[in-house]
């Protein structure tokens, strides 16, 4: 085994670096999730959810992955043979889908090219061309973590109210809640779902939907089979403080410890401290001379970067000699992107240093692999960080 020094650079777009405050937090002895101080910690984070949301209606949690929020807003809001529309942004786009055929739900899959986002004026076409209503739902990645595209959700809700269209909007912002500016009330999104590990800064574990008054009205008469994703038990054991299972409490005792490093830097500055090393980051590529895989200015993620290869050049090998040479792990391409893509994360725990260090181990991947890009790469990166 290779001995390791320092510590390991953990730059992939999520699950990401957990900080020491938040290590320690989870660390702490469980607690009788039954009792006085479990049901004051419940109530506590339930409050303290609803600004990284910007939501004044519930926020369910379940200890859960991200897919499993995804499940819990299909099967709340949806019964079967249900027309859901949906959009191929990237590959966790196509996950989603899949799960909706799964669920037995009729999927419109408006195909992309994995270098864009939805774009509104197809959502309209569509709606327009339904007059009946068939289409229940419309399920949008806002930042696609295989991709490092970003959709335009209020342009999106837009499209929908001129089209007069009574469609649910669902919202996956597992990649971007407390690194992207987000507003599920502003928007008029209906259903956001968000997990645990990305810009909330915990391990993986925890899922989240918040849910607006239309998807609360739609629940009532959904008729998808659900038992543990039912939204109705947990928010009435919620309102004391519970839940109508065992929570991940020691992850809970983490998100606490999360949602206060959040609320002391300010989400504004939080959103613009990954802008500005999204910005770098970008910086860094088109010094090396390679294509940032997002083609559209207007929807580069502040979450992570895609970085396109040359034709002929293994992106799993770059990332294989990263992590052998310099203990650095960054995100492999997915899905029709494997061995095409690879994806630096710049979200959540995440200094200037620790950015800048990054992209010196990726530009030394870079040489090392043969890779032809040019050295003006990193300091492009490193002039941007040093601007006050």
């Amino acid at each position: 085994m290779t001995s390791r020094t320092g510590r390991h650079f953990l730059q992939i777009p999520g699950p990401t670096n957990v900080p020491d405050r938040v290590l320690r937090a989870m660390s702490a002895p469980t607690i009788d999730h039954r009792g006085p101080e479990f049901a004051e910690l419940t109530l506590r984070l339930l409050a303290a959810l609803k600004p990284v949301f910007d939501t004044e209606g519930p926020v369910v949690i379940y200890p859960a992955s991200g897919t499993g929020a995804w499940e819990a807003a299909l099967v709340n809001t949806l019964s079967p043979g249900d027309r859901v529309l949906c959009f191929e942004t990237g590959h966790f786009a196509t996950l989603w889908q899949r799960m909706a055929r799964d669920l037995g739900l009729r999927v419109t899959l408006v195909p992309g090219d994995w270098r864009h986002g939805v774009d509104p004026h197809d959502v309209r076409r569509e709606l327009d061309a339904d007059p009946g209503g068939s289409v229940k739902a419309v399920c949008v990645v806002h930042n696609e973590t295989s991709t490092g595209v970003t959709s335009p959700v209020p342009e999106i809700r837009r499209a929908m109210d001129a089209a007069g269209h009574p469609a649910l909007l669902l919202v996956d912002v597992i990649s971007s809640l407390g690194s992207i500016d987000y507003h599920h009330d502003a928007w008029g999104v209906d259903v956001t779902v968000a997990g645990s590990q990305k810009g909330l800064m915990l391990p993986p574990g925890l899922g989240f939907n918040a849910l607006g008054p239309k998807a609360l009205a739609a629940s009532r008469t959904a008729r998808l089979p659900k038992s543990f994703w039912h939204w109705e038990p947990v928010l009435d054991a919620n309102r004391h403080g519970f839940f109508p299972y065992t929570p991940a409490t020691n992850l809970l005792f983490g998100l606490d410890e999360s949602l206060r490093m959040l609320a002391e830097e300010g989400l504004p500055q939080v959103f613009a401290r990954h802008t500005r090393h999204a910005t770098a980051t970008r910086a860094a590529v088109r010094g090396w001379g390679l294509d940032v895989l997002c083609a559209d200015e207007r929807a580069h993620s502040s979450s992570l970067t895609g970085v396109l290869l040359p034709d002929g050049h293994d992106a799993d090998r770059v990332r294989r000699i990263v992590l052998d040479r310099f203990d650095m792990s960054l995100g492999a391409g997915l899905g029709r992107l494997a061995g095409r893509v690879l994806r630096i994360g710049h979200l959540g725990h995440l200094g200037d240093l620790t950015l800048a260090g990054t992209l010196a181990g990726v530009q030394m991947g870079f040489q090392l692999a043969g890779v032809p890009v040019r050295p003006g790469g990193l300091d492009a990166a490193l002039e941007l960080l040093r601007a006050p």
